[in-house]
């Protein structure tokens, strides 16, 4: 069966486009053209997953979202024309899985949702490792290996790094983080964190111009990547 994808989202143009392009890619699609109309369909269809614009006509998808957040962990994504880093940490600090900024690449959009459905799929089981190219982490051991060999990592920076493996694909906030490592909020504008993941970076990347493994989200947080 093909998944469920709602599409929240009252631009006849982009509904359009993107009815075609996820019919391409064997998703079916549902749409709702307001934010009532998003949460009655998210209720009764129970999509796999959320594409959800923030502008809709009747009530703002910020509350779509939080009604979402309220009921389940089904993956959302963010599609609007707001693309102020703002508006954007505010999302993802509420609860949305992604944020993408209209205008869109398509297959950048289907690439972000198979990373969202993949995440979805049950894990009923507790992983004890991760791996990913030369990089793998023991939950057990607390280990941290690059090409087989142990590096070493501040109790910090291995809570840091597990964070990101453990949420891959998913942008992780400077706030979501600092709250999770130190549980208060930042007064030094998150500095003390750019420092321990330029650290991170200088210990597992290659090029730290061109990282392999963690992508910085400009002013917003940061990523780990996957293919």
């Amino acid at each position: 069966m093909n998944e469920k994808i709602l599409l929240a989202e009252d631009d006849p143009a982009i509904i359009r486009f993107l009815n075609l392009a996820l019919k391409m890619n064997k998703y079916d699609t549902h749409v709702a053209e307001n934010g009532i109309k998003g949460i009655n369909m998210f209720l009764s269809d129970k999509p796999d997953i959320v594409l959800l614009d923030l502008g809709l006509p009747d009530i703002d998808g910020t509350e779509v979202l939080s009604q979402i957040r309220q009921m389940s962990k089904t993956p959302v994504i963010i599609l609007s024309a707001r693309d102020k880093e703002s508006e954007k940490v505010s999302a993802l600090d509420n609860g949305a899985d992604d944020y993408v900024t209209k205008p869109f690449n398509i297959q950048e959009l289907m690439a972000r949702i198979r990373v969202c459905l993949r995440k979805k799929e049950p894990e009923e089981k507790t992983e004890n490792s991760f791996s990913y190219k030369d990089l793998s982490v023991d939950f057990d051991k607390r280990k941290v290996l690059l090409n087989g060999d142990e590096i070493h990592l501040t109790p910090i920076e291995y809570k840091l790094l597990s964070l990101l493996v453990s949420n891959p694909g998913k942008v992780l906030t400077h706030a979501y983080l600092q709250h999770e490592i130190w549980g208060y909020p930042s007064d030094d504008d998150y500095q003390s964190l750019r420092v321990f993941m330029a650290s991170i970076r200088r210990k597992i990347e290659k090029d730290t111009n061109n990282p392999q493994y963690i992508q910085t989200e400009v002013g917003v947080g940061y990523r780990f990547l996957e293919d």
